[in-house]
């Protein structure tokens, strides 16, 4: 490796290329370049030389250009860069300065630690680097050095020796500093900064319609193409020239419309230009551009909500946000301030007081009438979540997919053949005596012939025509290659609440605590009149009113009408007061006295005075509030049992906890656990916002559970039921219970009900001892490893018959400490339960390492990450511009999934289809061709207008229209053209071509009444015999291969359910007879064929066509019923499957120990085995 490129494994220095991005998701090298002067000329100079064509290779791949004209240096040097992707790819980028103030990033603290200080590259404008300490301070100009590379600028960062992504310029921010931040930026930092940071747009680039024609026509397809044209005209083939010429600028026309909508549209959708209220340092305040905002900029919120322009992190009051456009959810969720700590700020750990760029306040309110709501921006332009979204759509990680990969290597091998055919045709012509010239131009015709120029737009017709059938059903994708990666899917993962079962829950009761034992299920909590479980069940949730309509998680509203009380959040702060005794954020009433029919009334109101909304990762919420008067402060919580109960006193928590959480856990309900404290009663409004939640969530008195009933959406089991028929495996991934996840499982029809579940518990390490890792079977107590526990043995089960079930935890230590244990585990793991979003990631990940191509199915929110990271995403929403994932679905259920996976298997079969046909085309033309260059001929001008647009355009574009079978089956679709069946395909039916041309032109040239051609004449020779005989038969061909490659079942319905298609086939069909039996005399001549008047001799070109359609069907269906296989199997040595997922399948099978029941498997001493 050279010293200008060495990769960052771990946290070392480095002055050349190579720089892992801080917060990057993929690892880049980058190499630092400089342009050297003579290399520039020399270039220029034989850019001339080369009449352009060195400048054309160096516009098709810009990092030889920078190569060629400059040289490797030290990174801080450098005038070009060129980035290399974790995908092996490369780009070049330009290095930037710009003069700033010395002032730009005054730290809001005082720590003068290195590690906390940011120092920005000040290089001086100066031609040695090293010698800027000597420069008087006077003469220094102070500029940074960055490029920008996928939107995000790079920064060249001194202390790090790297270019970084400019959010690291804040990482250090603690939750306090944002908190100091809150006085706002005077003008003149604001506009240093912005030199720096940019302006906070997302800028999606719209080329001119001229920047787009140069570009397109510089494409290498458009480039051949004008070569080929060039070479048409020269060989007087002026109508077929003409119209290609043609149908070229319509396409390109065409290319350059949609290519500049689509941008326009993106940029229109991304685009986000606001005025907002800044706070200055000075107190006061002005309205600014949201263009000018940088970090640090302190803004007000306004009451009727705004659009969020940046990432901003929420200091005061309380937000309703809709982030539908962002995770796919429609449900708007609750914000509240950032808390006022030292731990560092992380948008991700602190997203639920962060409004994202891109969302939609609905509304927010202040919590006292002389404050505002107020946030600090932390993140702007393409570093938000917003532009990090954006960013990913405009420049996709390359799919990786086989098939595509495939088709390059083949074009190269059709250039291969093309180069056998030139040297074929340069001896038969140097034969017979032809001229230099015209055998160079016979050579070339043959490369235009070989390799077909519509291939990448044929390619791409079956995926077109499956977008649009999709979205007809309400499934919208916003990454069509996709749609043939869904054709291989092999495991589907899905999320749980909202996807396989019902969003809204039915409350089905509580069971509340008396004294320390748990009393009979309540089905009607009305009945707790006065109780804190009552009190719990009003006021523990994120609802809020919007227009008089509540608004909040579907839970949430379930819980507050079963309780019949109301909510008010209208209450003006003189009548809070007066009640309360301090401002309250809202105000729950009970219901109406007359309504009221069970025993004592409840007429006192309670007032929620602060809120920690509910975040996944911790499984839990909680709310402070008050009753009216001179009484205490309370604070009530609700979240996942276990979580809930690991906060309260251990003496509240019954002891019969787990058996009764494991009674309805088991029967599917979904259960969640409520606690309460009591707080000081002298305790100030403000005081209670600068509480910290880990104080109000300790100590906490157990009230009990809340009972659920998860119900199963009705398409849920049959969709789960097809798939298990079609051997997909499928798995669930949840937040939920395990022992719920586990009934909603057997129910759905993932774990069989005769099949045997082992729980994997594994325990983090601990002082005394490593992480550990136990076996247990279902019938079992889960996690009870310090109990009486069975005596260790081999419990080996049927491997065909046992699933295994972990939770989050569980699944964080396995992951970090037993990678090899961990693949085993993931072959048959069917539950997950208690799953954070970044395990949900973890998971679609590690099942891709081995090799699976992997499907999500979620409704938003919590599964954005393993969305976007799964080779087929698909959300449940109703927002049809989200981009939390590649397919976004209308059909709230998963019914979608089977639809997509049939979908993109009949795209990818189509695809190959189409594929082997434009090939088959162009081999057909080829042989054609070689024959014709035998007797010094060639096709006619009309000939080849006939064949390529009449006849193969018709075929390719109508032949992709066949839809998607009706049932998954068992047997999946290649996903390779490197392939035993697709090969030996090709190769029979270009045998088969080839030996009924040969036989045709054989049988021709021994009629009695055949003319040999003339080879003496210089001109065209046309018509002639050969010739007639040739497009007849050939004309057939085509149309017999487009017949025969049209396969149907089992992946797609039958062709003659393609009824445009079908009646193309048979007009086209009949065409050929007619031109062949009875051709009239003006297509004759614009054909340029000879009159036969032989009956029987066209009665056997029939005959012939008639042959090849029969021996070619028959070819196609010994293949597809593996014949071919089978005879090649004694040839070949049996390998071993290249998918990883396969091999450890074989491996397990034939362990019999495995998986060891009941045995403590302890991990290997030292650090954390896996790497982020």
């Amino acid at each position: 490796m050279s010293s200008d490129s060495n990769k960052l494994l771990k946290d070392q220095r480095s002055c050349y290329g190579a720089v892992r991005h801080p917060g990057a998701i993929t690892s880049m090298e980058v190499t630092g370049y400089q342009r050297v002067q003579w290399r520039v000329i020399l270039c220029h100079i034989l850019t001339v030389l080369s009449v352009g064509i060195l400048w054309l290779i160096f516009h098709w791949k810009p990092v030889l250009e920078v190569l060629a004209k400059c040289h490797p240096c030290h990174l801080s040097q450098s005038d070009w860069v060129i980035i290399k992707d974790s995908f092996n790819q490369q780009f070049v980028a330009r290095v930037w300065t710009e003069e700033v103030e010395d002032d730009c990033f005054p730290h809001p603290t005082e720590s003068s630690e290195d590690d906390k200080q940011i120092n920005l590259a000040i290089g001086v404008l100066e031609d040695d680097w090293k010698d800027t300490i000597q420069l008087q301070k006077q003469e220094e100009k102070n500029v940074i050095r960055y490029y920008t590379f996928e939107g995000s600028r790079y920064i060249w960062i001194e202390n790090r020796l790297s270019f970084c992504s400019l959010s690291v310029l804040e990482e250090a921010l603690t939750c306090g500093d944002i908190h100091r931040l809150q006085r706002g930026l005077s003008r003149h930092h604001q506009n240093a900064k912005r030199r720096v940071y940019g302006p906070n747009v997302i800028d999606v680039p719209v080329k001119s319609y001229f920047a787009l024609l140069i570009e397109e026509v510089l494409n290498p397809f458009y480039i051949f193409q004008i070569f080929s044209i060039i070479l048409w005209i020269t060989e007087t083939y002026y109508y077929y020239a003409g119209c290609i010429l043609f149908i070229s600028i319509v396409s390109i026309g065409i290319s350059l419309y949609q290519t500049h909508k689509q941008s326009v549209t993106l940029r229109n959708m991304v685009k986000l230009t606001v005025n907002v209220q800044v706070r200055r340092d000075t107190g006061e305040e002005e309205m600014v551009n949201s263009q000018d905002l940088v970090p640090g900029d302190c803004i007000v919120i306004p009451d009727d909500g705004i659009q969020v322009p940046c990432d901003v992190a929420l200091l005061t009051g309380e937000c309703m946000v809709n982030e539908s456009m962002l995770t796919g959810e429609s449900v708007p969720v609750m914000k509240t301030p950032l808390p006022d700590q030292d731990a560092n700020y992380s948008h991700e750990e602190h997203k639920r007081h962060t409004l994202f760029c891109g969302t939609q306040v609905v509304q927010s309110k202040n919590y006292t009438m002389d404050q505002q709501v107020v946030a600090v921006v932390v993140r702007t332009g393409f570093c938000t979540a917003k532009g990090e979204l954006i960013s990913s759509i405009l420049y996709p990680k390359p799919l990786g997919f086989k098939f595509y990969k495939d088709a390059v290597k083949f074009i190269i091998f059709l250039a291969i053949l093309a180069l056998i055919g030139d040297i074929y045709s340069i001896v038969i012509l140097e034969r017979q005596k032809v001229s230099v010239g015209r055998v160079l131009m016979r050579v070339l015709d043959l490369i235009t012939i070989i390799i077909p120029p519509a291939l990448p737009a044929a390619m791409t017709v079956g995926t077109i025509y499956a977008q649009n059938r999709l979205k007809k059903y309400g499934i919208f994708c916003i990454s069509p290659p996709r749609i043939n990666i869904c054709g291989k899917l092999k495991l589907i993962c899905f999320d749980k609440t909202g996807t396989l079962t019902e969003e809204g829950l039915d409350i089905w009761g509580v069971v509340p605590m008396v004294g320390e034992t748990f009393e009979p299920i309540v089905h009607d909590p009305r009945h707790l009149v006065g109780s804190p479980m009552l009190h719990a069940l009003a006021t523990c949730h994120s609802v809020t009113l919007l227009s008089n309509h509540l608004i909040g998680d579907p839970l949430d509203l379930k819980m507050i009408e079963s309780t019949g009380w109301i909510l008010n959040d209208e209450m003006t702060e003189s009548d809070s007061v007066s009640s309360f005794g301090m401002k309250v954020l809202a105000v729950m009433k009970p219901p109406l006295l007359e309504e009221q029919s069970y025993g004592s009334k409840q007429e006192e109101s309670l007032g929620i005075l602060r809120r920690f909304p509910f975040d996944s990762s911790l499984q839990r919420m909680s709310v402070i509030t008050k009753k009216p008067g001179n009484l205490p402060v309370e604070a009530y919580m609700k979240g996942a049992p276990e979580m809930v109960a690991s906060f309260c006193r251990k003496e509240t928590v019954p002891a019969d906890f787990s058996e009764m959480l494991k009674h309805y856990a088991r029967d599917g309900y979904r259960v969640l656990g409520l606690a309460y404290k009591t707080l000081s009663k002298d305790i100030a409004f403000e005081a209670v916002h600068k509480l910290k939640r880990n104080c109000v969530e300790s100590e906490m008195t157990f009230l009990g559970f809340l009972i659920m009933r998860n119900i199963l959406k009705p398409e849920t089991r049959p969709v789960i039921d097809s798939l298990n028929r079609a051997n997909f495996r499928t798995v669930m991934v949840t937040g939920d219970n395990m022992l719920t996840a586990l009934n909603v499982a057997r129910n759905c029809g993932m774990v069989g009900l005769k099949d045997r579940v082992i729980f994997a518990n594994a325990s983090p390490p601990s002082r005394d001892k490593p992480a550990c890792v136990k076996f247990l079977p279902s019938d079992q107590a889960p996690g009870q490893q310090n109990g009486t526990e069975q005596q260790p043995g081999n419990h080996s089960l049927e491997q065909s018959y046992y699933h295994f079930a972990l939770n989050g935890m569980s699944f964080a230590v396995v992951y970090d400490y037993f990678p090899d244990l961990l693949q085993k585990i993931l072959l048959r793991g069917t539950v997950y339960a208690r799953m954070a979003p970044n395990q949900k990631t973890q998971l679609v990940e590690s099942l891709q390492k081995l090799e699976y191509s992997v499907g999500m199915c979620g409704d938003g929110a919590n599964d954005c990450g393993a969305l976007k990271t799964a080779d087929a995403g698909i959300s449940l929403s109703e927002a049809e511009a989200s981009v939390a994932s590649p397919f976004t679905s209308k059909i709230d259920n998963i019914e979608c999934v089977p639809m997509v996976i049939r979908e993109g298997r009949a795209s990818l079969i189509t695809s190959f289809g189409v594929f082997k046909y434009m090939a088959m085309y162009s081999m057909i033309q080829f042989v054609s061709v070689l024959i014709m260059y035998s007797i010094d001929s060639n096709l006619g001008d009309w000939q080849y207008l006939f064949f390529d647009l009449v006849i193969t355009t018709t075929v390719a574009i109508l032949m992709g229209r066949t839809g998607p079978a009706k049932e998954l089956v068992l047997q999946r679709p290649v996903g390779s053209l490197i392939n035993v069946s697709i090969l030996g395909s090709l190769l029979l039916q270009t045998l088969l071509v080839i030996l009924i041309q040969v036989l045709t032109y054989t049988v021709t040239t021994t009629q009695s009444w055949f003319v040999p051609v003339n080879t003496s004449s210089s001109n065209s020779k046309l018509p002639n015999y050969e010739n007639t005989a040739l497009f007849c038969v050939s004309g057939f061909q085509y149309l017999i291969l487009a017949t025969v490659l049209s396969k149907g079942q089992p992946f797609r319905k039958p062709l003659y359910s393609n009824v445009l298609f079908l009646v193309a086939l048979i007009l086209l069909y009949a065409l050929m007879i007619f031109l062949t039996l009875y051709p009239l005399q003006f297509i004759r001549q614009i054909l340029q064929l000879m009159l036969i008047s032989d009956v029987n001799f066209k009665l056997l070109l029939l005959g012939f066509a008639a042959l090849h359609f029969f021996t070619s069907l028959l070819f196609e269906t010994a293949i597809d019923s593996g014949f071919l296989n089978l005879c090649l199997r004694p040839l070949c040595k049996k390998k071993q499957s290249k998918k990883l997922y396969k091999r450890l399948e074989k491996e397990l099978c034939r362990n019999s120990a495995w998986p060891p029941l009941n045995e403590i498997i302890y991990a290997e001493s030292g650090s954390i085995i896996h790497f982020e």
